[in-house]
């Protein structure tokens, strides 16, 4: 189903904050679900964490495949596919322009996410 075709979905991904995602696990290969934010900036979909390493970034680099369950405005599941967010005026452009993390970033601290965090858009099929 396609992202803006369920007006639920689309009240979700406009509104949302915390989602669970299932990822694929790189060694295991099995189903791995966790709670974690979501940020929509400019009506593109993406996943931070703070700076260092996470097993669902690491999960994503070796399998794509990521599913959003939406949990506070409607409870529904949406398939996407995870890119990699590694260039780093890409990367500066969205932490600062991510108004969810504006308590956390500033221009004083944003090189260290820049540098240390992994970031990912996900692209949901139309």
């Amino acid at each position: 189903m396609a992202a803006t075709s369920d007006p639920g979905i689309a009240t979700a991904l406009a509104k949302d904050l915390v989602i669970d995602i299932t990822t694929i696990g790189r060694s295991s290969g099995e189903a791995k679900r966790l709670e974690i934010w979501f940020h929509n900036v400019d009506d593109r979909y993406y996943i931070t964490g703070r700076p260092g390493p996470r097993s669902w970034y690491a999960n994503v680099l070796a399998n794509p495949a990521i599913t959003f369950h939406f949990k506070e405005s409607t409870d529904a599941d949406l398939e996407g596919t995870a890119r990699a967010v590694t260039d780093s005026a890409e990367k500066r452009s969205f932490f600062l322009s991510a108004k969810k993390l504006s308590e956390y970033i500033n221009e004083a601290n944003v090189q260290e996410w820049v540098d240390g965090s992994p970031l990912i858009e996900v692209v949901f099929a139309d």
